[in-house]
């Protein structure tokens, strides 16, 4: 058995599919990787998603320590997010999604450039 925050799974992929339940918190990470960014820059790079849904999946990976919500007191206030050391062991993960992506497009699909 596993148990975090007072939940229970039997299998540690439960939890992993308990966390990453949506793609957009997948995206947000895919983008960390490359490096820490403000709220503007994750909003602009991840364009399909909206301000409020952004704001709540940012809140959602800095409540299971996937991300770091870091504040800067500045005028303009400043706030940089980052992953955690837990974060960033899912770069191998992603980037074998983003390779089997790409080879099932080729399989299945077409690639334009």
């Amino acid at each position: 058995m596993y148990y975090v925050d007072d939940k229970e799974y039997k299998c540690s992929v439960s939890v992993t599919m308990d966390i990453f339940n949506d793609r957009w918190k997948l995206a947000v990470i895919w983008y960390l990787l490359e490096s820490n960014k403000r709220y503007k820059e994750l909003n602009r790079d991840i364009s399909e998603i909206s301000q409020k849904t952004l704001t709540i999946k940012l809140k959602e990976l800095e409540e299971k320590n996937i991300i770091k919500r870091e504040v800067f007191a500045e005028v303009p206030l400043k706030v940089v997010y980052s992953l955690t050391p837990i974060g960033m062991k899912l770069k191998p993960v992603l980037k074998e999604m983003f390779e089997w992506g790409i080879e099932y497009v080729k399989e299945n699909g077409k690639i334009i450039d």
